[in-house]
């Protein structure tokens, strides 16, 4: 076996939106990272199409927000299977979805990556792993047929749903299996007068078209009375055959730049963690791409486990912190699993689920159903376990409008180093006294709010907190309200369970 001379802080295995965002969390944090993928290039396929607003808030977070705004188009609704949800700009500074391909995504992740310095190396399937106390090497395959092997303290299995990093990890995938079969394409379809066509349903299953660029469509079509093989493949010729099927034609369908299939099934891991290693976004957990919701779970997943990562390998807090990963992020999913089995419940054909439909339809009409629903799918009310009673707390921090002795800012402006930040919004140095032993880790800002409440999705208008700690993803992990105690005990707490203990003097 061939050794290299490369070694990491960090090996990531899949070079897909996950792995690349991870990347650029480490390296915001001063890690040694390098993502390995299996393929020789970007494969340029379309996949997911679009970013909901908690995704766009932390890109925002880091800055890197306008790159892919001018990319993509900014729409002022979504679905929840196929049902329209009107979106509320008073959620989020960025509440509406932006339809932007999968493709787009990874180039311009990878752009950013190669900015901050992450190496990305291709044509690398990762074969083996072995574990030790120290750290975990990771055998590879090369082009010539031979092996490598890269030696890491940790491994983040980001490889997609049939994870192989899962795999040799011997992490259990157990779930529901499929019910039907969705081919989906880009193609012309040059008798096609329309540019957008939104889930026509038939007797045996639906269809949509929808033109990302002139002169293409993003075809998908749902049959539910048949399940294809994990070996079958996905042909062109069986995506004409079913939209004739589903629509009476197959309106000159010509061209194809690929076709895939996915279906219903769902599965999570068990654990996230296994020792020094972990998995994110598809590699632990996959289900029905109802609403919209996969490709940002998993951008999610690495700034959650990203920064906690990089604290625990540059000796910054202790290993145990890794295990609030799976603690916090396996219950995201595991609803997400949960709300796209009934989006695919509610998605098949026959007279008794038309019948749903047209009910729950009549439901979506009332603000409280459309407002359950839409902070679902859009993760803006995920809420982690906090030892803190304010209701912020474990919740992400709104983007209040802030005045600084430098100027107005944001609150999510604060995070564009990755780094915590201690927002003093009362004067007076108390809670910067506090903070002082974690000076080398957490940023002291002193501002006030510009109004005096904060809008915060499901729970409405909160009292703007006379103190907040905001963890490098984004979620407050200690606030203080304004006419309360300011809480030093518990924000010493605060600090020293995300951020380790305070350094010495």
């Amino acid at each position: 076996m061939e050794h290299s001379d490369t070694d990491a802080d960090v090996v990531i295995a899949g070079a897909g939106p996950t792995g690349l965002m991870l990347a650029c969390e480490l390296r915001l944090a001063g890690v040694d990272v390098t993502v390995v993928e299996r393929l020789a290039e970007r494969t340029g396929e379309s996949r997911a199409g679009g970013m909901h607003a908690r995704t766009l808030e932390v890109l925002d977070q880091r800055g890197v927000l306008d790159r892919f705004l001018a990319a993509g188009e900014l729409q002022p609704v979504g679905h929840f299977s196929g049902l329209y949800l009107d979106f509320d700009e008073s959620e989020s500074r960025h509440a509406y979805p932006l339809m932007i391909l999968q493709s787009v995504i990874e180039r311009l992740l990878e752009e950013w990556a190669a900015e901050l310095g992450v190496r990305v190396r291709r044509s690398a399937p990762v074969t083996g792993i072995r574990q030790d106390a120290e750290g975990v090497t990771v055998e590879l395959g090369t082009d010539g047929g031979g092996t490598a092997a890269l030696r890491a303290r940790y491994l983040v299995g980001c490889d997609g749903g049939r994870s192989t990093v899962r795999k040799l990890a011997g992490i259990g995938f157990p779930g529901t299996p499929a019910t039907m079969t969705a081919l989906i394409g880009d193609v012309e379809l040059p008798d096609l007068t329309e540019e957008y066509v939104w889930v026509r349903r038939g007797p045996g299953g639906d269809y949509s078209a929808i033109a990302f660029e002139p002169g293409w469509f993003r075809v998908i079509t749902s049959d539910y009375d048949r399940v294809a093989g994990s070996a079958e493949p996905a042909t062109f010729e069986q995506l004409r055959e079913s939209l004739v099927r589903l629509a009476g034609t197959d309106f000159g369908m010509r061209k194809p730049r690929w076709v895939s299939r996915f279906n219903d099934a769902a599965r999570q891991a068990d654990r996230y963690r296994q020792g020094r290693v972990l998995l994110a976004g598809d590699a632990a957990h996959i289900h029905f791409p109802a609403g919209g919701q996969g490709l940002n779970m998993g951008v999610q997943d690495a700034v959650n486990l990203g920064w906690k990562l990089a604290s625990v390998v540059r000796g910054r807090a202790p290993e145990g912190l890794l295990d609030s990963y799976h603690a916090e992020r396996h219950p995201v999913a595991e609803r997400v699993l949960h709300n796209t089995r009934a989006q695919s419940a509610l998605a098949r054909p026959g007279p008794q689920t038309e019948a749903l439909r047209e009910v729950f339809g009549e439901l979506l009409v009332f603000d409280d159903v459309n407002r359950h629903l839409r902070a679902m799918l859009t993760a803006l009310d995920v809420r982690y376990p906090a030892d803190c009673d304010h209701p912020l707390a474990g919740r992400r921090v709104p983007d209040a409008d802030l005045k600084t002795a430098d100027g107005a800012t944001r609150v999510h402006e604060l995070l564009r180093a990755g780094r915590p930040v201690l927002l003093d919004l009362r004067g007076g140095g108390a809670s910067a006294a506090v903070a002082a032993g974690w000076a080398d880790r957490v940023d002291v800002v002193e501002a006030r709010s510009e109004a005096d409440h904060w809008s915060v999705p499901v729970i409405g208008e909160v009292a703007a907190p006379a103190a907040l700690l905001v963890r490098p993803d984004g979620h407050v992990a200690w606030a203080a309200a304004p006419d309360g105690p300011p809480g030093r005990a518990a924000l010493r707490t605060a600090l020293t369970t995300w951020f380790g203990p305070p350094a010495r003097r």
